[in-house]
C-alpha cells in the first residue's frame, strides 16, 4: 500500500474516532474506537481463515447455517482449528460485518435502527469465553472490559447509545483493512497512528501508555545494534506495547515479547496491539501488576530490554526489598519518592549476559546524590555496566517538558574502558508546541553510538578514570563541552569605526544647522 493510501486510512479512522469526541474525554473514546477496530480485525481475520479452510468445499464462512447439523459440524471443525491457530473463535453471526449490518438495517414499519447493544455485549464476551481452557486464555481474558456499552457518555437513552454505536460500526465496516495482504502491516501502522494521536491530546495521562515514535525508534536501534534477530525483548513498563513492537521492526525476527504493565486499561491495549500486529498469542507474554512490587517474570533474562518508566514515580522502598535479588547486591534502595534507579536495577537483573538495555529517565539520575549516587557508582565502578549516556531534547514527551536522557547498559561491553556521552539536546525539530527528533537527528545519534565516534560539542568517550574524577557525576556538560567561543574583537578596528562615525555625525549636524539657518528656525541641538 502506498504512503498516500496509508495516510488516507489513518485519516478515515481518525475521523470515525472523532464521531465520539464530543461525548467523552480523549482517553475514554480511545478505548471505544480502538476496541471496535480490534473487534473488526478479529472478525476479518477469522473470516479469512475459515474461508481458506472451506475453499475446498466451495463454501463461504458467512454462508454456513448455524442452526443445521451440517452447519454445526463445519463450525465445530473450524472452532478447533481456529483456537489452535488464532487463539479465539467467532460464529458467522457474531462477525463485525453482521453486527454493523444489523445495527444499520432500517425497520421500515417503525422507522428505527435495529437495537444491537445487548447482542454486541454478548458477542464481545463470547470472544473472551471461546478461549477458556486453552493456551490463549490469559491473552484474551477480560480484553473488552473497557467497552462499556451501557455508559451514559454514549447517550442519555438506550436508543441514543445504540444509534451512536451503530453509526461507528457502520463507518468502520466500510473500511478495508487489507488483511489479505500479509506483506503490509497496514492496520498495525494505522493503529499506532491512532494511539499517537490520542496521546497527543491526553496530556499527562499520555505518559501512561505511549512513548513518542521517534524516541521508540532510537531505543529500538540502540538495543538491536549488531543483532539481526532476538530471542527475547522485554519492557517492564510496556504501556500499549508500541515500544516492544518497534524493536521488532529493527530485526528480522523476535522469538518472544515480554512485558508488564500496572494500568489495567493500558494492559488490555497492549494485548490488543500485539494481536493486531499479527503477533501469535504464543509469542507474547504480557502481564498486569506493579513491576517493582510484584514482578511477574521472575528469574528470566532477556536479550534486549527497553523502557520508558514513569519519571520519578513513588514506590514503597520497603527494607524487605534489600533481600530481593534485584536490589540486594547494591546495599541501598532508590528513594521512595524517586523510583528511577529501582527500575534500572530491575532491568539489570533481567538482562542477559549478551544483552543490551536502553531506558529513558529524567536528567536527575545523572547527578543526584545519596542512595542514587551510591547505586550509580556501583553500576559503573563495581560492575562496569554503563555503556552510554545520551541527552535528549526537552519537551519531546507528552505531558512533560523536562529534559530527559537515555542510559544504555550492557553486562559484557565491547568498549569496557570508556563510557560514551552524547549531547543530542540541541538537535530537534519543532511542531506547534512539541519538540521532536527528526530523521537526521536519529541517524546522527544512532551512528555516533554504534561507531563510538567523538565529535566536538556533541559526543565524547570518557574514561572510567575521568568519571571517577567527577565523583561518578554523569551530568553531560562535564564531558561534552558545548561552549562556543565568541569571535575575537579587533579593538583598533572598532575604535577607527567609532571615530569615523563620530566625524559623520558632526558633518550631518552642520548640514542640519545650515538648513535651519536658511529657514529661520532654531536648531534642534
Amino acid at each position: 500500500m502506498s504512503d498516500n493510501n496509508k495516510r488516507q486510512l489513518e485519516q478515515q479512522l481518525w475521523n470515525i474516532a472523532n464521531t465520539l469526541r464530543g461525548k467523552m474525554d480523549a482517553d475514554e473514546f480511545r478505548d471505544y474506537i480502538l476496541g471496535f477496530i480490534f473487534y473488526k480485525y478479529l472478525s476479518e481475520k477469522i473470516n479469512l481463515y475459515a474461508n481458506r479452510i472451506l475453499a475446498e468445499d466451495g463454501i463461504k464462512y458467512l454462508d454456513l447455517d448455524e442452526h443445521t447439523a451440517e452447519g454445526r459440524q463445519y463450525l465445530d471443525a473450524i472452532r478447533e482449528e481456529a483456537l489452535a491457530s488464532l487463539g479465539y473463535f467467532l460464529l458467522p453471526s457474531e462477525l463485525f460485518s453482521e453486527m454493523a449490518r444489523k445495527g444499520n438495517a432500517t425497520n421500515q414499519e417503525e422507522g428505527a435502527s435495529n437495537f444491537i447493544l445487548d447482542e454486541l455485549t454478548q458477542v464481545l464476551k463470547h470472544i473472551e469465553q471461546s478461549t477458556m481452557g486453552t493456551e490463549s486464555e490469559d491473552d484474551f481474558n477480560k480484553l473488552f472490559e473497557d467497552l462499556d456499552l451501557t455508559s451514559t457518555k454514549l447517550g442519555r437513552t438506550e436508543a441514543a447509545k445504540n444509534d451512536l454505536i451503530a453509526k461507528v460500526l457502520g463507518h468502520l465496516d466500510r473500511i478495508d483493512f487489507k488483511l489479505e495482504d500479509s506483506e503490509a502491516d497496514v492496520l498495525g501502522d494505522a493503529y499506532e497512528y491512532l494511539i499517537g494521536q490520542f496521546a497527543s491530546g491526553a496530556g499527562k495521562k499520555a505518559g501512561e501508555f505511549y512513548t513518542p515514535q521517534e524516541v521508540s525508534k532510537v531505543l529500538a536501534k540502540l538495543v538491536t545494534t549488531g543483532k539481526t534477530q532476538l530471542k527475547s525483548v522485554y519492557d517492564p513498563t510496556c504501556g500499549s506495547g508500541s515500544l516492544l513492537l518497534r524493536v521488532a521492526k529493527e530485526v528480522k525476527e523476535v522469538s518472544k515479547f515480554y512485558g508488564q504493565e500496572l494500568n489495567r486499561t493500558t494492559y488490555n491495549l497492549a494485548r490488543m496491539n500485539m494481536i493486531l500486529h499479527d503477533v501469535h498469542f504464543q509469542q507474547f507474554d504480557i502481564r498486569q501488576d506493579d513491576t517493582l512490587e510484584h514482578p511477574q517474570h521472575l528469574d528470566q533474562q532477556f536479550e534486549a530490554i527497553v523502557a520508558n518508566p514513569p519519571f520519578s514515580a513513588n514506590w514503597s522502598a520497603s527494607p524487605l526489598h534489600l533481600s530481593d535479588d534485584r536490589f540486594s547486591q547494591y546495599g541501598k534502595l532508590a528513594p521512595a519518592s524517586k523510583a528511577d534507579f529501582a527500575f534500572v536495577q530491575h532491568m539489570v537483573h533481567h538482562l542477559a549476559e549478551n544483552g543490551t538495555m536502553a531506558v529513558v529517565l529524567p536528567h536527575g539520575v545523572l547527578f543526584r546524590g545519596g542512595a542514587e549516587g551510591h547505586i550509580r557508582q556501583y553500576l559503573i565502578e563495581d560492575r562496569n555496566y554503563l555503556d552510554a549516556v545520551i541527552g535528549l531534547p526537552a519537551n519531546i514527551f507528552y505531558g512533560t517538558s523536562i529534559p530527559t536522557c537515555i542510559l544504555v547498559l550492557k553486562k559484557c561491553r565491547e568498549q569496557a574502558d570508556s563510557v560514551l556521552f552524547i549531547d543530542a539536546s540541541q538537535h530537534f525539530g519543532r511542531e506547534k508546541t512539541q519538540n521532536y527528533l527528526r530523521p537526521e537527528d536519529i541517524e546522527k545519534l544512532v551512528a555516533t553510538y554504534r561507531e563510538r565516534r567523538p565529535e566536538a560539542r556533541y559526543s565524547h568517550a570518557a574514561s572510567l578514570a575521568e568519571i571517577r574524577e567527577n565523583d561518578f557525576n554523569l551530568n553531560i556538560p562535564r564531558y561534552v563541552d558545548t561552549f562556543e567561543a565568541e569571535a575575537a574583537i579587533d579593538l583598533p578596528q572598532l575604535a577607527a569605526a567609532l571615530a569615523a562615525l563620530e566625524t559623520q555625525m558632526h558633518d550631518t549636524d552642520r548640514v542640519v544647522a545650515d538648513f535651519c539657518a536658511e529657514l529661520g528656525i532654531a536648531k534642534p541641538f
